[in-house]
């Protein structure tokens, strides 16, 4: 019910926009979370947001460089990513749930991540 695509290979510094395509109850959620993981390291959010409030939750290493959006009529959550840096690559995977929170147990929906590598 959520698929993400977007990845890709980047310079550092940077842009990469990620899509997230949904579908059903997933779309509905309340919460939407992007999380990465590096190889060898732990799931980690990367910006969560609760649509009702606008609320949001954020890795303090992006922010104010990533942002997230959605497109209602296309049912898409989107994840901008600009001034790339190394540390940013790893596994994208968007999340869909009740609780913002930056534990990814709590999300009930996944897809299936799509690979951002970031070169120096």
């Amino acid at each position: 019910q959520l698929q993400a695509s977007g990845g890709g290979l980047v310079q550092a510094g940077g842009s990469l926009r990620l899509t997230c395509a949904a579908s059903g109850r997933s779309f509905s959620s309340d919460v939407m979370g992007w999380f990465r993981q590096a190889p060898g390291k732990e799931r980690e959010l990367v910006v969560g947001i609760r649509w009702s409030r606008g609320s949001t939750l954020y890795a303090d290493s992006v922010k104010g460089r990533f942002t997230v959006s959605r497109d209602n009529a296309k049912n898409t959550v989107y994840l901008q990513m600009n001034s790339l840096k190394p540390e940013d690559t790893a596994v994208y995977y968007c999340a869909a749930g009740d609780r913002l929170t930056r534990y990814s147990g709590s999300y009930d929906y996944w897809g299936q991540g799509t690979q951002v590598t970031v070169s120096s």
